[in-house]
């Protein structure tokens, strides 16, 4: 029995067959399975095809756009027919990276704070679809913004995670009800149907180099908790990994 107050680190696991994925590395590197041809990539998919399906000229906002699921829907959304995209993200050095390496049109800094008058100017027009990661203030703007029929995917509310009391909603959900907007939830494994599918058609963007992504590595099963803390605080750009065996 393991001392309390120890800790375990393991690097291997046993498990029924039946419960394991097999994964085709021949198609892309064994990483691209845990992100963008994964449940990540997966996420960004069915949220603008089924949840908040993107249609032609659509402009469309993406929070926490930087991350794993934003990074690759910002560039679907435009693959889908938006005629603008916009990602919010952290910091300077992430709305950049938006900007020339993600393919997004506009980025909004949410450091630099008053969230509804950077969206405004990025978008002022309003917005058809926002694929919302981040709740609170974020969802709040996005409703702001939202023109008639506007479709919201309400696919995480990270602001809210580590919070030590309730966040504060939304005070404008009249407005929503006013567009006559949707907002609705999603589970990606509620669309698991859908992995054929994408992996189909992200694969071979992959492999000809038109879905960029990048992934933030941590080194070592000792570093899980931080690497997990840092997605929550934002650290990461693109898919955070722990590599293992990194003494083999």
């Amino acid at each position: 029995m393991q001392p309390l107050g120890e800790h375990v680190h393991a690097e291997r696991a046993a498990l029924d067959a039946g419960a394991a994925t097999v994964v085709d590395t021949s198609i892309a590197p064994p990483t691209a399975h845990l992100g963008a041809l994964g449940t990540t990539g997966l996420t960004a998919y069915a949220a603008l095809t089924r949840t908040a399906p993107v249609k032609e000229g659509d402009v469309v906002l993406v929070s926490a756009a930087a991350g794993a699921v934003g990074s690759i829907a910002g560039q679907l959304a435009r693959r889908l027919g938006a005629s603008r995209v916009i990602g919010s993200a952290g910091g300077p050095v992430k709305t950049r990276k938006l900007l020339d390496v993600f393919g997004y049109d506009a980025a909004v800094d949410h450091r630099r704070g008053d969230l509804p008058c950077q969206l405004a100017e990025a978008a002022p027009e309003g917005v058809d679809v926002y694929l919302d990661a981040v709740g609170g203030d974020h969802l709040e703007a996005a409703i702001g913004a939202i023109r008639p029929g506007g479709r919201i995917a309400m696919v995480g509310a990270i602001s809210g995670y580590n919070a030590t009391r309730p966040a504060p909603g939304p005070d404008n959900l009249f407005r929503a009800a006013a567009q006559e907007a949707t907002l609705r939830g999603m589970l990606v494994s509620s669309h698991f149907d859908l992995f054929p599918e994408w992996i189909g058609k992200a694969a071979g963007w992959l492999a000809d180099g038109s879905l960029r992504t990048e992934e933030t590595v941590a080194d070592g099963i000792e570093r899980a908790a931080d690497a997990f803390l840092g997605v929550l605080s934002g650290a990461n750009t693109g898919k955070m990994l722990v590599r293992l065996g990194t003494d083999r």
